[in-house]
């Protein structure tokens, strides 16, 4: 590690704290108009697709995805960007789909969805796996990746006060003000992530000597997205079918995601902004993996493949930039963070609370959902130390987690949206099975050692019993109601009204012309690098 890692010039410490201060300032200020719970959970419905879009961006690129993705490059490759770009696709088939139907249900949770195409049992599973994988997996994983960055600024300052730090500084904003708060700080988070990754990038490539010789002087195997079906890392086999099963879950279903498109102010605002995030996430190539790769040149001999992203900042950049950058990796910490504690404080409020206690008024909820932020504040900083063991890479521990927990949620949906005859008996077979496959999965795979699958084929393994399950049970039993089914679901009706309404729009406005245009750019990017 080079020598001086950490050190802050007084003019950085200014910088940080100045951004630290006004962004809770801002978020604090924000909260003035949350009074009723659509306003808390779901910014009173009126958000456009610029905010949706750079929200989401910033809700998704955490320390987790900071350090996580320079780290893979640096350690396997830039195979790590096919999540990525799988974002693009997802979001497209996301807009298509499944929007449509969301949107119309008026939900404010994703449980909540669940439950009106099925039962109450279902909503609750899906709120509580939600809840779980947000502290466990999202917020402590971004808490932990923030941690390990400070901690080379204040070594002596233990890892896990560190982290009650940061969620402290995105806990107190969010809890008083909820979504709208939480909407306009991403705003400028994104901005200013951004704008700081462009930084790292340009003098990362500018030290290993510029792109044609981080091209050159890198090996092959490692510059290349498309991996053989041996391969440890991310076999081609698991990209075409774990990837996207993982996607599905994380930008359709993912409360801490969709809650961002929820506050749409209409169904083209919804569209437009996350496909506008699926754009976002293409140049994540050139700003946060190529980095990783240009570092295997310059320290070829790290000790752990995280402290890339922090080596590559103390080492390279010039005073004043480092605050600016620092600035940038802070606040992908806080929105993450921020995200993932309102998501689950609504799903407690709405889809516990609410549900046991449908006549509790509309400041006790918002009260409610505080006091909630405040506890995952808690719960999550407490894990941070737990996944400090869990794992090499931080990457690694994400993707991991949820291969083996989201299967069967992606299953419930997509069967609940395009297939009728789905049901109650359906929705819980697929559940257990679900569970049962997953636990036994991830003890032989991740634990003893005894199963040799990747975990994105047991991923995929998962979704396939768990599907498998949704439509024997289904079929064994009584059909639902065709009238509790008829606005939960997408049907070519609707496809072709709307194909209808769309002749006359302009093509620059049409989503399906974005989305094509978005997919064309995607496979270019591919192809390339592939």
């Amino acid at each position: 590690m080079p020598q001086g890692l950490g050190q802050l010039s007084g003019l950085d410490a200014v910088i940080i704290a100045l951004y630290l201060i006004a962004i809770v300032a801002l978020g604090l200020y924000a909260s003035r108009q949350s009074t009723t719970a659509t306003d808390y959970f779901l910014a009173a419905r009126s958000s456009t697709w610029p905010t949706i879009g750079l929200a989401l961006l910033a809700s998704n690129i955490s320390s987790t995805t900071l350090i996580g993705l320079a780290g893979a490059a640096y350690a396997s490759g830039i195979a790590v960007y096919n999540y990525e770009w799988m974002a693009s696709v997802v979001l497209v088939f996301f807009c298509l789909f499944l929007l449509p139907v969301i949107l119309r249900s008026q939900v404010y949770t994703m449980p909540e969805f669940l439950e009106r195409r099925f039962d109450g049992s279902i909503r609750l599973y899906f709120s509580g796996l939600t809840i779980f994988l947000n502290i466990v997996v999202d917020t402590a994983g971004t808490l932990f990746g923030g941690a390990l960055m400070f901690k080379l600024i204040f070594p002596d300052v233990p890892l896990w006060q560190i982290a009650g730090l940061l969620a402290l500084a995105a806990g107190a904003y969010t809890a008083a003000g909820g979504l709208k708060a939480v909407l306009v700080t991403e705003v400028v988070q994104a901005v200013i992530l951004c704008g700081a990754s462009v930084f790292v990038a340009v003098f990362a490539f500018d030290k290993a000597g510029g792109w044609d010789a981080v091209m050159a002087g890198v090996d092959a195997q490692k510059m290349s997205l498309i991996r053989p079906a041996s391969d440890e890392t991310l076999p081609w086999t698991g990209l075409i079918s774990g990837v996207p099963l993982i996607g599905l879950y994380f930008w359709c279903t993912n409360q801490f995601m969709v809650q961002r498109v929820l506050s749409a102010k209409d169904l083209n605002h919804g569209r437009w902004g996350s496909l506008f995030a699926g754009l976002l996430k293409l140049p994540v190539l050139f700003l946060m993996v190529l980095p990783g790769s240009a570092a295997i040149l310059m320290y070829p001999n790290l000790e752990r493949p995280d402290l890339v992203y922090p080596t590559l900042i103390f080492d390279l950049l010039p005073v004043g930039i480092i605050g600016i950058v620092v600035a940038g990796f802070l606040a992908a910490i806080m929105s993450s963070i921020a995200s993932t504690f309102n998501s689950a404080s609504t799903l407690v409020t709405m889809d516990f609370v609410r549900r046991f206690n449908p006549d509790v008024s509309q400041t006790s909820l918002v009260r409610i959902g505080r006091i909630t932020t405040l506890c995952f504040m808690v719960l999550s900083v407490a894990w941070v130390p737990v996944v400090e063991t869990m794992t090499d890479t931080l990457w690694q521990y994400l993707q991991a987690v949820l291969a083996y927990a989201v299967p069967p949620v992606v299953a419930l949906f997509l069967a609940g949206i395009f297939w009728r005859r789905a049901n109650v008996a359906g929705a819980r077979a697929g559940v257990i099975v679900g569970l049962l496959a997953g636990g036994y999965l991830f003890h032989g795979v991740q634990v003893a050692g005894s199963i040799h699958l990747h975990f994105l084929l047991a991923a995929t393994l998962l979704f396939a019993l768990s599907l498998a399950a949704v439509i024997i049970a289904s079929l064994m039993t009584a059909p639902p109601d065709r009238a509790k089914t008829e606005t939960l679901m997408w049907t070519r009706a609707d496809f072709d009204a709307e194909t209808r309404s769309l002749r006359g729009q302009p093509l620059w406005q049409n989503y399906r012309v974005q989305g094509a245009a978005l997919l064309a750019l995607t496979a270019v990017i591919v192809w390339l690098f592939r």
